[in-house]
């Protein structure tokens, strides 16, 4: 809220060099700003009596934008990337995907392992666990198993997070 928008019975008034001018009514306080040429600009309406400011409104406008994108800049999405495997997978084929894995959790993404069954790959589900057991290890020195291996459908998935 700026200048004839404030409708508070009194505020707590900070100058354009930030020194405390004390409580006084909304009205006083825009004479105040405009005396000094610059607009009454509320900054804390929630504090009892609420914070006013007299500065320069295009100003503090445009400060506010350049924190908020240097703030956006300075934050990171981590993606979810998955690796699919197969339980009849070779142990050469294992290391090329343990090796993808790798790349993706030092650039800081978390990995979703998926070990895909088809057909009759269905009925031995609980002998390709150790597949999901023997990647975790192999990654054990960056990554760290976030979810367990959990079966859910036709697939076994295992999370891995980089370690902190």
């Amino acid at each position: 809220m700026i200048n004839e928008q404030i409708r508070d019975r009194e505020v707590r008034l900070i100058g354009e060099n930030g020194e405390q001018l004390g409580i006084m009514s909304s009205r006083d306080a825009y004479k105040h700003a405009q005396e000094a040429g610059l607009d009454l600009v509320k900054i804390a309406p929630t504090a009892k009596p609420p914070v006013c400011k007299i500065i320069d409104y295009g100003k503090y406008r445009y400060e506010m934008a350049r924190k908020e994108k240097e703030a956006k800049k300075k934050q990171r999405t981590i993606d979810v990337k998955e690796v699919r495997l197969s339980p009849n997978i070779d142990t050469n084929d294992l290391n090329t995907k343990v090796g993808a894995a790798r790349k993706f959790i030092s650039k800081g993404d978390k990995v979703k392992v998926t070990l895909r069954f088809r057909g009759r790959e269905m009925a031995h589900m609980h002998n390709s666990k150790y597949i999901l057991d023997d990647f975790a290890e192999k990654l054990a020195d960056i990554a760290v198993v976030e979810k367990a291996p959990k079966v859910e459908g036709r697939s076994m998935t295992m999370f891995l997070t980089e370690k902190r």
